[in-house]
């Protein structure tokens, strides 16, 4: 990013601007706030990550239901085939055909 000649140049300047004194100050203050500033994309990357895994384990879940129904699922956004699924369930209910239910008989 910088040269060596560069950094020397920035800390030269900001010597000459703001003294010897001021500059451990404001190095400390520049540390803390870039841990900060990392801190925080770090926080807000992982919470995109939590929210977006429910949406994705919806959208599996979709998916299987369409296989189960017999739909193609191949190269169909989850809109498509939700909209796919309730025309099925539709043109089921219109017919009498039931619609296989999935969950497991009592023993």
């Amino acid at each position: 990013m910088f040269s060596a000649e560069d950094l020397i140049l920035i800390l030269a300047v900001a010597l000459l601007l703001f003294g010897a004194n001021k500059l451990p100050e404001m190095a400390r203050s520049l540390g803390k706030a870039t841990g900060e500033f990392k801190k925080a994309q770090m926080e807000s990357e992982n919470e995109l990550r939590r929210l977006n895994k429910p949406l994705n384990d919806q959208d599996t879940k979709i998916r299987n239901l369409a296989m189960e129904m017999g739909i193609n699922v191949e190269n169909k956004t989850t809109e498509q085939l939700m909209e796919e699924i309730r025309s099925k369930i539709k043109s089921n209910e219109s017919s009498g055909a039931k619609v296989p239910d999935k969950t497991p008989a009592p023993h």
